[in-house]
């Protein structure tokens, strides 16, 4: 526990909640990071859910060393907060298996700050760094510093019917705005595609058009706990809450928006009321394997277009959310070495584009999509390379879990956000959360 820095009362919090995670921890089976009968060590990688693309890079980059390590994957939980969980709770126990680990870039703070992370060496650094596109170098690193390297590198970007951007009057061309959308949703009696549900999606949306409108939801990344200050009630966050609240009051996102998720919203998208969605790239194989399986007409994938998320203004630039996996190495790993080799194999740029093309998660490394495969399978991958280039992560700070899930429990349901006093209202509530006089 001595690797534990934060001061103040935010210490004593911190202190806590590791201990407790220890404590839940040491409950849990250690797989230690150990050599098979031949000698060659064998690096376990923890992964996240995917169609079988990380199990079959760990083949790859298995044979790619000719003997000198093998990998082995071990599958994480399905759900983002219990990925976070497990991994938090093995690292504070100080678990030796954890060679390689697959971790969504929010969570990323929380893990480094106490060390838990293994350094990533200078010269890995330099090399896994080279090509990343903006949003995907921001999301792994913390306090200036590289803490994982970039695997893949989520975003959303603007899926749109053309038959109702046409008779909206749209230039698809041209940026466009949520007001735009919203207008042209309500005028034709369509539904907008968004995710309301109390989930990490909430956040991910806030975060978003807080951005989007040129403002932050943390202000100053890195602080203790009790020094925490947030950007909720400010102008930024007044606009992402009139948005969402227009949305919610106006029935704009359909009878279903208060528990509607990412596929929710795609299947509403693709129905004969679909609009404009904002949405991952997943969509497209998606809806290509509804079509061939017959649930959903052609006509509707070739009225599918696509775009940068909306923008909050006209003036300001969007910045779309950012997702994705980053691979770190744990502090306690036996192997640090030979799982930062495997990592370059992992992360290579054709790697990234096969693993695209088979899993459907984009790139981080600008390059890997040049492959003509990329283009080939995602006619939207040019606009997929930009939105990264202006994709903003979510709240950087070691305190995420309790910034995000006061987000959720506040601002849902969308016909319940108000401009006037969600900011406020959720403002003080995550800050009396981080200062321990209030609980999530």
């Amino acid at each position: 526990m001595s690797a534990i820095t934060i001061r103040g009362s935010g210490k004593r919090k911190r202190l806590r909640h590791w201990a407790a995670i220890v404590a839940l921890g040491m409950g849990l089976t250690i797989l230690p990071g150990c050599a098979a009968s031949d000698s060659v060590p064998t690096l376990t990688w923890y992964i996240n859910p995917d169609d079988g693309g990380q199990a079959d890079l760990a083949q790859v980059c298995t044979t790619a060393a000719k003997g000198a390590y093998r990998i082995e994957t071990s599958l994480l939980p399905k759900d983002a907060a219990a990925q976070r969980e497990q991994l938090a709770r093995r690292l504070a126990a100080g678990d030796s298996s954890l060679d390689i680990m697959s971790i969504d870039p929010p969570f990323i703070p929380e893990l480094a700050e106490p060390g838990f992370l293994a350094p990533v060496p200078a010269d890995v650094a330099e090399r896994t760094s080279k090509n990343i596109l903006d949003g995907a170098l921001a999301g792994a690193t913390w306090k200036d510093q590289l803490v994982t390297v970039p695997f893949w590198a989520n975003t959303q970007i603007l899926w749109y019917r053309k038959s109702v951007a046409k008779a909206a009057g749209l230039d698809m061309t041209k940026p466009v705005t949520w007001d735009q959308l919203m207008d042209a949703t309500q005028k034709q009696g369509k539904y907008l595609g968004v995710q309301g549900a109390q989930a990490e999606s909430m956040t991910v949306w806030i975060n978003a058009l807080i951005e989007s409108a040129g403002g932050h939801i943390l202000l100053n990344p890195g602080a203790r706990a009790d020094d925490i200050k947030l950007g909720l009630t400010t102008p930024e966050g007044e606009k992402a809450a009139a948005i969402i609240g227009n949305i919610g009051k106006k029935n704009l996102g359909g009878p279903g928006l208060p528990t509607s998720t990412e596929n929710d919203s795609m299947i509403l998208f693709q129905g004969d009321k679909g609009s404009f969605m904002v949405n991952y790239p997943f969509v497209w194989p998606a809806t290509n394997a509804a079509v061939k399986a017959g649930s959903v007409d052609q006509d509707v994938l070739d009225d599918i277009g696509w775009t940068l998320y909306p923008r909050v203004d006209t003036e300001t630039d969007t910045a779309p959310p950012l997702g994705g996996i980053n691979l770190g190495v744990g502090s306690k790993s036996q192997h640090k070495d030979l799982a930062y080799k495997a990592i370059e194999c992992i992360t290579s740029p054709e790697n990234q584009a096969t693993y695209f093309v088979t899993n459907g998660n984009p790139p981080s490394n600008s390059t890997a999509y040049d492959d003509p495969r990329v283009e080939k399978q995602f006619p939207m991958a040019a606009t997929i390379r930009e939105s990264l280039k202006l994709a903003a992560p979510r709240p950087q700070t070691p305190f995420y879990n309790e910034i995000s899930t006061g987000l959720q429990q506040r601002w849902t349901p969308p016909s319940a956000v108000d401009p006037a006093t969600t900011p406020q209202n959720s403002q003080e509530f995550i800050l009396a959360v981080l200062r321990g006089d209030r609980l999530l």
